[in-house]
């Protein structure tokens, strides 16, 4: 059986009902990374959220969006890019998956680390807790910071503590040069601790990983920027330009998510209380964190 809540407050009543039924629910939005985690309780009900989706405020100026968590990547970054802006998430497997999936699995794309994982950039959120109560936490602006412990509580979860509904992110503003290079780094010389100085300094790239034998950086920012960034790379072995597409490809060649996930992680002391306040019956997504659910 599969239900598909068009509005929040249908949600939480769906929820209120699984709870006092006792009934076990597995959450999903669009479903693109299925099967990825160690498997939900074989009798849970499906709860498909992909239907709360939509851009509800997007401010500019603030540069803050606040978004229904089934709205995709792809639709955030369309909506962003024509005032010169996006959010960097950039999750593995693609842009279709939904920001509700990503922020839930605190998944790291390849630009985290310089421009911030999605526990960086969440400023507030709805959800539905285990007991069908609706929540908000944080707020719609960057310097409002009520709740902010909670939204961070969320990220990361993987829905066993509550179904998020809506999102507020902060957005970063686009680089105006972007370019990719494959670099051959150099055996010996020192080239790898140059490499690392690079990546810990003041020039240092969007994004970096190895594929194939070569190292690919990701430059972005002003001109001048990455003009300076781009000799660095030229220092540590030859140095080809790539198509900064290629970032894309890689993400949907490898589509499983990349954020925490232990299967202790609901067996402390401290996760179990957490657990009890949040889903008191255990009926979100029981099973998905390796723990047992007979």
């Amino acid at each position: 059986m599969t239900s598909r809540p068009a509005t929040a407050a249908e949600l939480a009543g769906m929820i209120r009902d699984a709870h006092d039924r006792r009934t076990r629910l597995r959450v999903i939005a669009r479903g693109t990374w299925q099967g990825c985690t160690a498997a939900v309780a074989p009798d849970a009900a499906v709860l498909d959220v992909s239907g709360l989706s939509g851009i509800i405020e997007y401010v500019p100026g603030d540069l803050t969006l606040t978004a229904r968590a089934g709205t995709t990547v792809a639709e955030v970054d369309a909506a962003t890019s024509a005032h010169g802006q996006w959010c960097p998430l950039l999750p593995w497997g693609g842009d279709e998956g939904t920001l509700g999936a990503t922020f839930a699995t605190a998944t790291h794309g390849p630009c985290s680390v310089s421009l911030g994982a999605p526990r960086d950039l969440a400023i507030g959120m709805e959800f539905v807790d285990g007991t069908g109560a609706l929540i908000r936490a944080g707020g719609r602006v960057v310097k409002n910071v009520a709740g902010f412990d909670l939204t961070r509580l969320l990220v990361g979860s993987w829905g066993t503590l509550g179904v998020i509904t809506e999102l507020s992110v902060r957005l970063r503003a686009r680089p105006t040069v972007d370019e990719t290079w494959s670099v051959a780094i150099e055996a010996g010389g020192g080239a790898r601790a140059r490499l690392e100085e690079f990546r810990r300094g003041p020039l240092a790239p969007l994004a970096m990983m190895e594929f194939e034998g070569r190292t690919l950086v990701r430059l972005g920012g002003n001109a001048a920027f990455v003009a300076a960034s781009r000799e660095i790379v030229k220092t540590l072995g030859a140095a080809d330009p790539c198509d900064t597409r290629i970032w894309m490809r890689l993400r949907q060649r490898d589509p499983k998510p990349r954020g925490p996930l232990a299967s202790s992680a609901l067996g402390d002391p401290l996760s179990t209380r957490v657990k009890k306040q949040f889903d008191p019956r255990h009926i979100l997504n029981p099973g998905i964190m390796g723990e047992a659910y007979a």
